[in-house]
Protein backbone atom coordinates (compact mmCIF):
# COMPACT_ATOMS: atom_id res chain seq x y z
CA UNK A 1 0.00 0.00 0.00
CA UNK A 2 1.41 3.29 -1.04
CA UNK A 3 2.08 6.10 1.44
CA UNK A 4 -0.88 8.22 0.27
CA UNK A 5 -3.23 5.26 0.50
CA UNK A 6 -2.04 4.41 4.04
CA UNK A 7 -2.67 8.02 5.13
CA UNK A 8 -6.15 8.07 3.64
CA UNK A 9 -6.89 4.73 5.30
CA UNK A 10 -5.85 6.03 8.73
CA UNK A 11 -7.90 9.22 8.26
CA UNK A 12 -10.95 7.18 7.37
CA UNK A 13 -10.57 5.07 10.50
CA UNK A 14 -10.34 8.19 12.69
CA UNK A 15 -13.45 9.71 11.18
CA UNK A 16 -15.29 6.44 11.60
CA UNK A 17 -14.40 6.35 15.30
CA UNK A 18 -15.50 10.01 15.75
CA UNK A 19 -18.75 9.33 13.95
CA UNK A 20 -19.47 6.29 16.10
CA UNK A 21 -18.81 8.34 19.27
CA UNK A 22 -21.16 11.11 18.14
CA UNK A 23 -23.88 8.56 17.37
CA UNK A 24 -23.37 6.98 20.81
CA UNK A 25 -23.68 10.35 22.55
CA UNK A 26 -26.88 11.28 20.71
CA UNK A 27 -28.27 7.80 21.41
CA UNK A 28 -27.60 8.26 25.16
CA UNK A 29 -29.22 11.70 25.13
CA UNK A 30 -32.19 10.33 23.25
CA UNK A 31 -32.64 7.58 25.82
CA UNK A 32 -32.58 9.97 28.81
CA UNK A 33 -34.55 12.76 27.07
CA UNK A 34 -37.80 11.43 25.68
CA UNK A 35 -38.42 14.82 24.07
CA UNK A 36 -35.97 17.00 22.15
CA UNK A 37 -34.42 19.94 24.06
CA UNK A 38 -36.12 23.05 22.68
CA UNK A 39 -36.38 26.71 23.89
CA UNK A 40 -39.90 25.92 25.06
CA UNK A 41 -38.64 23.04 27.23
CA UNK A 42 -35.90 25.23 28.69
CA UNK A 43 -38.55 27.84 29.63
CA UNK A 44 -40.58 25.17 31.41
CA UNK A 45 -37.55 24.15 33.48
CA UNK A 46 -36.99 27.77 34.64
CA UNK A 47 -38.91 28.53 37.88
CA UNK A 48 -41.49 31.31 37.51
CA UNK A 49 -40.62 34.69 39.07
CA UNK A 50 -41.62 35.33 42.68
CA UNK A 51 -43.79 38.42 43.20
CA UNK A 52 -43.98 40.45 46.42
CA UNK A 53 -46.26 43.47 46.48
CA UNK A 54 -46.04 43.74 42.69
CA UNK A 55 -42.23 43.45 42.49
CA UNK A 56 -40.90 40.43 40.57
CA UNK A 57 -37.78 38.47 41.47
CA UNK A 58 -36.72 38.47 37.79
CA UNK A 59 -36.28 42.26 37.97
CA UNK A 60 -35.39 42.94 41.62
CA UNK A 61 -33.58 41.34 44.52
CA UNK A 62 -36.36 40.62 47.08
CA UNK A 63 -35.83 39.67 50.71
CA UNK A 64 -38.27 39.13 53.56
CA UNK A 65 -36.94 40.11 57.00
CA UNK A 66 -38.07 40.15 60.64
CA UNK A 67 -37.69 43.14 62.96
CA UNK A 68 -35.26 42.14 65.70
CA UNK A 69 -35.05 43.39 69.28
CA UNK A 70 -33.86 47.00 69.52
CA UNK A 71 -33.88 47.43 65.75
CA UNK A 72 -35.25 50.73 64.40
CA UNK A 73 -36.49 51.59 60.94
CA UNK A 74 -33.82 54.28 60.70
CA UNK A 75 -31.11 51.78 61.64
CA UNK A 76 -32.32 49.32 58.99
CA UNK A 77 -32.40 52.01 56.31
CA UNK A 78 -28.94 53.27 57.19
CA UNK A 79 -27.56 49.75 57.25
CA UNK A 80 -28.85 49.32 53.70
CA UNK A 81 -27.02 52.40 52.48
CA UNK A 82 -29.57 55.20 52.96
CA UNK A 83 -27.97 58.45 54.16
CA UNK A 84 -29.10 59.99 57.45
CA UNK A 85 -30.33 63.12 55.64
CA UNK A 86 -32.55 60.95 53.44
CA UNK A 87 -33.82 59.01 56.47
CA UNK A 88 -34.82 62.30 58.13
CA UNK A 89 -36.63 63.33 54.93
CA UNK A 90 -38.46 59.99 54.82
CA UNK A 91 -39.58 60.32 58.45
CA UNK A 92 -40.96 63.79 57.70
CA UNK A 93 -42.88 62.42 54.73
CA UNK A 94 -44.14 59.55 56.89
CA UNK A 95 -46.00 61.88 59.27
CA UNK A 96 -49.63 60.81 59.47
CA UNK A 97 -48.85 57.58 57.56
CA UNK A 98 -46.29 55.79 59.71
CA UNK A 99 -45.00 56.39 63.23
CA UNK A 100 -41.72 54.86 64.42
CA UNK A 101 -43.40 53.21 67.44
CA UNK A 102 -45.46 51.13 64.98
CA UNK A 103 -42.23 49.35 64.06
CA UNK A 104 -42.40 46.33 66.36
CA UNK A 105 -40.20 43.37 67.13
CA UNK A 106 -40.96 40.13 65.22
CA UNK A 107 -43.01 41.91 62.55
CA UNK A 108 -42.12 41.72 58.87
CA UNK A 109 -40.49 44.06 56.38
CA UNK A 110 -39.42 43.44 52.77
CA UNK A 111 -36.44 45.01 51.00
CA UNK A 112 -36.49 45.58 47.23
CA UNK A 113 -33.00 46.12 45.82
CA UNK A 114 -31.51 46.46 42.36
CA UNK A 115 -30.51 43.27 40.57
CA UNK A 116 -26.99 44.51 39.74
CA UNK A 117 -23.86 44.00 41.82
CA UNK A 118 -24.49 47.23 43.81
CA UNK A 119 -27.87 45.91 45.10
CA UNK A 120 -29.03 49.47 45.79
CA UNK A 121 -32.06 49.72 48.11
CA UNK A 122 -35.00 50.94 46.04
CA UNK A 123 -37.95 50.28 48.36
CA UNK A 124 -38.64 49.11 51.90
CA UNK A 125 -42.07 47.68 52.67
CA UNK A 126 -43.35 47.40 56.24
CA UNK A 127 -46.32 45.09 56.84
CA UNK A 128 -48.32 47.18 59.29
CA UNK A 129 -51.18 44.68 59.31
CA UNK A 130 -52.44 41.87 57.07
CA UNK A 131 -54.56 44.38 55.18
CA UNK A 132 -52.21 47.39 55.09
CA UNK A 133 -48.56 48.04 54.34
CA UNK A 134 -46.32 51.11 54.23
CA UNK A 135 -44.10 51.64 51.17
CA UNK A 136 -40.89 53.65 51.57
CA UNK A 137 -39.47 54.91 48.26
CA UNK A 138 -35.72 55.12 48.98
CA UNK A 139 -34.12 55.87 45.60
CA UNK A 140 -34.30 58.89 43.29
CA UNK A 141 -37.67 60.29 44.54
CA UNK A 142 -38.15 59.87 48.30
CA UNK A 143 -41.72 59.16 49.42
CA UNK A 144 -43.81 57.22 51.96
CA UNK A 145 -47.18 55.75 51.04
CA UNK A 146 -49.73 53.75 52.99
CA UNK A 147 -51.44 51.09 50.89
CA UNK A 148 -54.68 49.34 51.87
CA UNK A 149 -54.96 45.90 50.35
CA UNK A 150 -58.41 44.88 49.08
CA UNK A 151 -60.43 42.92 51.65
CA UNK A 152 -63.16 40.53 50.56
CA UNK A 153 -65.93 39.05 52.71
CA UNK A 154 -66.74 35.33 52.58
CA UNK A 155 -69.81 33.91 54.30
CA UNK A 156 -69.10 30.77 56.35
CA UNK A 157 -71.04 28.30 58.48
CA UNK A 158 -69.53 26.04 61.12
CA UNK A 159 -70.64 23.68 63.90
CA UNK A 160 -68.47 22.46 66.75
CA UNK A 161 -68.44 20.64 70.07
CA UNK A 162 -66.34 21.97 72.95
CA UNK A 163 -63.70 19.49 74.10
CA UNK A 164 -61.27 21.80 75.89
CA UNK A 165 -61.63 25.51 75.19
CA UNK A 166 -63.60 27.52 72.65
CA UNK A 167 -60.36 28.84 71.13
CA UNK A 168 -58.95 25.32 70.80
CA UNK A 169 -62.12 23.97 69.22
CA UNK A 170 -62.22 26.77 66.64
CA UNK A 171 -58.53 26.26 65.89
CA UNK A 172 -59.15 22.56 65.17
CA UNK A 173 -61.92 23.61 62.79
CA UNK A 174 -59.55 26.00 61.01
CA UNK A 175 -61.44 29.07 62.19
CA UNK A 176 -59.84 32.34 63.27
CA UNK A 177 -59.71 32.97 67.03
CA UNK A 178 -61.47 36.25 66.23
CA UNK A 179 -64.73 34.30 66.06
CA UNK A 180 -64.34 33.39 69.74
CA UNK A 181 -64.11 37.12 70.50
CA UNK A 182 -67.26 37.79 68.47
CA UNK A 183 -69.15 35.05 70.31
CA UNK A 184 -68.05 36.32 73.71
CA UNK A 185 -69.24 39.82 72.79
CA UNK A 186 -72.62 38.67 71.51
CA UNK A 187 -73.26 36.34 74.44
CA UNK A 188 -71.66 38.62 77.05
CA UNK A 189 -74.83 38.79 79.15
CA UNK A 190 -76.08 35.24 78.76
CA UNK A 191 -73.00 32.97 78.86
CA UNK A 192 -69.97 33.15 81.13
CA UNK A 193 -67.30 31.82 78.78
CA UNK A 194 -65.02 31.17 81.72
CA UNK A 195 -67.49 28.43 82.71
CA UNK A 196 -68.14 26.64 79.43
CA UNK A 197 -67.79 22.88 79.73
CA UNK A 198 -66.80 19.97 77.50
CA UNK A 199 -69.91 18.91 75.63
CA UNK A 200 -71.21 22.44 75.13
CA UNK A 201 -71.66 23.01 71.40
CA UNK A 202 -72.40 25.70 68.88
CA UNK A 203 -73.48 26.51 65.35
CA UNK A 204 -72.40 29.80 63.82
CA UNK A 205 -72.97 31.62 60.54
CA UNK A 206 -70.52 34.47 60.14
CA UNK A 207 -68.50 36.57 57.73
CA UNK A 208 -64.76 36.02 57.38
CA UNK A 209 -62.39 38.62 55.97
CA UNK A 210 -59.79 37.75 53.33
CA UNK A 211 -56.94 39.67 51.74
CA UNK A 212 -56.39 38.98 48.04
CA UNK A 213 -59.22 36.43 48.28
CA UNK A 214 -56.81 33.86 49.77
CA UNK A 215 -55.38 35.07 53.10
CA UNK A 216 -57.83 34.96 56.06
CA UNK A 217 -57.39 37.93 58.41
CA UNK A 218 -60.16 37.40 60.94
CA UNK A 219 -63.86 37.14 61.61
CA UNK A 220 -66.24 39.88 60.55
CA UNK A 221 -69.91 40.22 61.38
CA UNK A 222 -71.64 37.33 63.16
CA UNK A 223 -74.99 36.75 61.40
CA UNK A 224 -76.48 34.06 63.59
CA UNK A 225 -75.53 31.53 66.24
CA UNK A 226 -76.93 28.99 68.64
CA UNK A 227 -74.81 28.04 71.64
CA UNK A 228 -75.91 25.07 73.70
CA UNK A 229 -74.59 25.80 77.19
CA UNK A 230 -75.28 23.17 79.86
CA UNK A 231 -77.91 21.65 77.59
CA UNK A 232 -79.79 24.92 77.00
CA UNK A 233 -79.78 26.35 73.45
CA UNK A 234 -79.32 30.12 73.37
CA UNK A 235 -79.93 31.79 70.01
CA UNK A 236 -78.36 35.02 68.78
CA UNK A 237 -79.72 36.48 65.54
CA UNK A 238 -78.42 39.68 64.02
CA UNK A 239 -80.97 42.24 62.84
CA UNK A 240 -80.42 45.72 61.51
CA UNK A 241 -82.88 48.24 60.11
CA UNK A 242 -80.94 50.82 58.10
CA UNK A 243 -83.75 53.38 58.03
CA UNK A 244 -84.36 53.60 61.77
CA UNK A 245 -80.86 52.60 62.89
CA UNK A 246 -82.33 49.88 65.11
CA UNK A 247 -79.75 47.08 65.37
CA UNK A 248 -78.55 44.33 67.69
CA UNK A 249 -78.68 40.62 68.53
CA UNK A 250 -81.94 38.95 69.51
CA UNK A 251 -83.29 35.51 70.32
CA UNK A 252 -85.84 33.72 68.13
CA UNK A 253 -88.71 35.64 69.75
CA UNK A 254 -87.03 38.98 69.10
CA UNK A 255 -85.94 39.64 72.70
CA UNK A 256 -82.65 41.47 73.15
CA UNK A 257 -79.76 39.39 74.48
CA UNK A 258 -78.00 42.17 76.36
CA UNK A 259 -79.18 43.87 79.50
CA UNK A 260 -78.64 47.60 79.64
CA UNK A 261 -76.57 49.29 82.30
CA UNK A 262 -78.26 51.81 84.53
CA UNK A 263 -77.41 55.35 83.54
CA UNK A 264 -76.24 56.24 87.03
CA UNK A 265 -75.24 54.36 90.21
CA UNK A 266 -77.18 56.92 92.26
CA UNK A 267 -80.73 58.26 91.99
CA UNK A 268 -81.28 62.02 91.85
CA UNK A 269 -77.57 62.82 91.69
CA UNK A 270 -75.78 65.57 89.82
CA UNK A 271 -72.56 65.18 87.87
CA UNK A 272 -69.83 67.15 89.60
CA UNK A 273 -66.91 66.06 87.39
CA UNK A 274 -66.74 64.29 84.05
CA UNK A 275 -64.33 61.87 82.39
CA UNK A 276 -61.36 63.81 81.01
CA UNK A 277 -57.70 63.30 80.21
CA UNK A 278 -56.84 66.64 81.87
CA UNK A 279 -58.40 67.93 85.11
CA UNK A 280 -57.00 70.01 87.96
CA UNK A 281 -57.20 67.70 90.96
CA UNK A 282 -58.79 69.58 93.89
CA UNK A 283 -56.73 67.71 96.52
CA UNK A 284 -53.39 67.10 94.80
CA UNK A 285 -53.42 70.56 93.19
CA UNK A 286 -52.07 69.38 89.85
CA UNK A 287 -53.32 68.55 86.39
CA UNK A 288 -53.98 64.85 85.76
CA UNK A 289 -56.43 62.53 83.99
CA UNK A 290 -59.81 61.86 85.61
CA UNK A 291 -60.92 58.48 84.27
CA UNK A 292 -64.38 58.43 85.79
CA UNK A 293 -67.63 60.32 86.33
CA UNK A 294 -68.29 61.94 89.73
CA UNK A 295 -71.85 62.01 91.08
CA UNK A 296 -72.28 64.36 94.04
CA UNK A 297 -74.82 63.33 96.69
CA UNK A 298 -75.31 63.57 100.47
CA UNK A 299 -73.30 61.22 102.68
CA UNK A 300 -75.15 57.96 103.18
CA UNK A 301 -76.96 58.00 99.81
CA UNK A 302 -77.27 54.39 98.55
CA UNK A 303 -74.98 53.38 95.66
CA UNK A 304 -76.22 50.60 93.38
CA UNK A 305 -74.39 48.39 90.90
CA UNK A 306 -75.39 49.28 87.35
CA UNK A 307 -75.53 45.66 86.13
CA UNK A 308 -75.35 42.04 87.30
CA UNK A 309 -71.90 40.70 88.17
CA UNK A 310 -69.40 39.46 90.72
CA UNK A 311 -67.52 41.66 93.20
CA UNK A 312 -63.92 41.51 92.05
CA UNK A 313 -62.68 43.62 94.96
CA UNK A 314 -64.16 45.37 97.96
CA UNK A 315 -61.43 47.21 99.81
CA UNK A 316 -59.63 50.44 100.65
CA UNK A 317 -56.76 52.48 99.21
CA UNK A 318 -55.50 55.92 100.16
CA UNK A 319 -56.62 57.35 96.81
CA UNK A 320 -59.88 55.46 96.20
CA UNK A 321 -61.06 55.25 99.78
CA UNK A 322 -63.63 52.49 100.31
CA UNK A 323 -64.41 51.09 96.86
CA UNK A 324 -66.14 48.19 95.12
CA UNK A 325 -65.12 46.80 91.74
CA UNK A 326 -67.63 44.57 89.91
CA UNK A 327 -66.80 42.28 86.99
CA UNK A 328 -69.92 41.88 84.85
CA UNK A 329 -68.44 39.49 82.25
CA UNK A 330 -65.29 39.07 80.19
CA UNK A 331 -65.85 42.48 78.58
CA UNK A 332 -67.26 44.94 81.12
CA UNK A 333 -66.17 45.99 84.63
CA UNK A 334 -67.34 48.90 86.81
CA UNK A 335 -65.93 50.52 89.94
CA UNK A 336 -67.44 52.72 92.66
CA UNK A 337 -65.10 54.89 94.77
CA UNK A 338 -65.07 56.98 97.99
CA UNK A 339 -67.83 55.09 99.83
CA UNK A 340 -68.49 55.88 103.48
CA UNK A 341 -69.15 52.15 104.05
CA UNK A 342 -70.08 48.94 102.26
CA UNK A 343 -73.57 47.46 102.18
CA UNK A 344 -74.15 44.26 104.13
CA UNK A 345 -72.83 41.15 102.37
CA UNK A 346 -70.62 43.07 99.93
CA UNK A 347 -67.23 41.40 99.85
CA UNK A 348 -64.83 40.01 97.27
CA UNK A 349 -66.48 37.15 95.37
CA UNK A 350 -70.08 38.12 96.22
CA UNK A 351 -72.62 38.02 93.39
CA UNK A 352 -74.64 41.20 92.88
CA UNK A 353 -77.71 42.03 90.83
CA UNK A 354 -78.49 45.11 88.80
CA UNK A 355 -79.81 47.91 91.10
CA UNK A 356 -78.56 46.12 94.26
CA UNK A 357 -77.20 48.49 96.93
CA UNK A 358 -73.46 47.84 97.31
CA UNK A 359 -72.44 50.82 99.47
CA UNK A 360 -73.14 54.40 100.56
CA UNK A 361 -71.84 57.76 99.44
CA UNK A 362 -68.92 59.18 101.40
CA UNK A 363 -65.70 61.14 100.98
CA UNK A 364 -63.04 58.59 101.88
CA UNK A 365 -59.73 58.68 100.03
CA UNK A 366 -58.75 61.71 97.92
CA UNK A 367 -62.08 63.54 97.99
CA UNK A 368 -63.12 67.07 99.01
CA UNK A 369 -66.81 66.26 99.46
CA UNK A 370 -69.31 63.39 99.43
CA UNK A 371 -69.66 61.78 96.01
CA UNK A 372 -69.16 58.51 94.15
CA UNK A 373 -66.63 58.26 91.32
CA UNK A 374 -68.05 55.81 88.78
CA UNK A 375 -65.52 54.11 86.50
CA UNK A 376 -66.10 51.85 83.53
CA UNK A 377 -63.79 49.35 81.76
CA UNK A 378 -64.26 47.73 78.34
CA UNK A 379 -61.82 44.89 77.63
CA UNK A 380 -59.49 46.18 80.33
CA UNK A 381 -59.45 49.78 79.10
CA UNK A 382 -61.09 52.61 81.02
CA UNK A 383 -63.66 54.51 78.97
CA UNK A 384 -66.15 57.31 79.41
CA UNK A 385 -69.35 55.65 80.67
CA UNK A 386 -71.47 58.60 79.53
CA UNK A 387 -70.15 58.40 75.98
CA UNK A 388 -70.41 54.63 75.70
CA UNK A 389 -72.91 53.33 73.15
CA UNK A 390 -74.05 50.00 74.54
CA UNK A 391 -76.16 47.59 72.47
CA UNK A 392 -79.90 48.14 72.59
CA UNK A 393 -81.51 45.57 74.88
CA UNK A 394 -85.10 46.44 73.99
CA UNK A 395 -87.14 43.80 72.15
CA UNK A 396 -87.88 44.11 68.45
CA UNK A 397 -90.56 46.82 68.04
CA UNK A 398 -93.82 45.55 66.60
CA UNK A 399 -93.26 47.57 63.45
CA UNK A 400 -89.97 45.73 62.81
CA UNK A 401 -91.19 42.22 63.62
CA UNK A 402 -92.06 41.24 60.03
CA UNK A 403 -88.67 42.46 58.76
CA UNK A 404 -86.94 40.64 61.60
CA UNK A 405 -88.61 37.35 60.65
CA UNK A 406 -87.80 37.81 56.94
CA UNK A 407 -84.13 38.43 57.72
CA UNK A 408 -83.59 35.76 60.35
CA UNK A 409 -85.72 32.83 59.10
CA UNK A 410 -83.20 31.82 56.39
CA UNK A 411 -80.40 31.99 58.96
CA UNK A 412 -82.32 29.70 61.32
CA UNK A 413 -82.99 27.19 58.53
CA UNK A 414 -79.32 27.17 57.56
CA UNK A 415 -78.22 26.63 61.15
CA UNK A 416 -80.73 23.82 61.64
CA UNK A 417 -79.28 22.07 58.59
CA UNK A 418 -75.76 22.11 60.06
CA UNK A 419 -74.56 18.89 61.69
CA UNK A 420 -72.24 18.67 64.67
CA UNK A 421 -68.93 16.84 64.08
CA UNK A 422 -69.75 14.12 66.63
CA UNK A 423 -72.35 11.52 67.49
CA UNK A 424 -73.96 13.80 70.07
CA UNK A 425 -76.46 15.20 67.54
Amino acid sequence: MKKKERKAYRTGIVWAIVGAAVVAVFWAVARTSPEPITPERIALRTPPPLYMYGFGSHQFHLERNTVSSGQTVGGVLHGLGVAYSEIDALMEKAEGIFRPYQWRQDETYITVRSKDSAQTLLYLIYEESPSRYVLFGCHDTLYVRGVDRPVSIVRRAVAGVIEGSLYGTLDELGISAGLAVRLSEVYAWTIDFFRIQPGDRFKVIFEEKYVDDTIPIGAGRLLGAVFEHQGKPIYALYFSDTLSGFTGYFDREGKGLKKMFLKSPIEFARISSRFTMRRFHPVQKRWKAHLGTDYAAPTGTPIVTTAHGVVEKAGYTSANGNYVKVRHNGTYTTQYLHMSRFARGIRTGARVSQSQVIGYVGSTGLATGPHVCYRFWVNGRQVNALGLKLPNSEPIPQGHKAAFLRETTPILKEMNALRYPSSKE
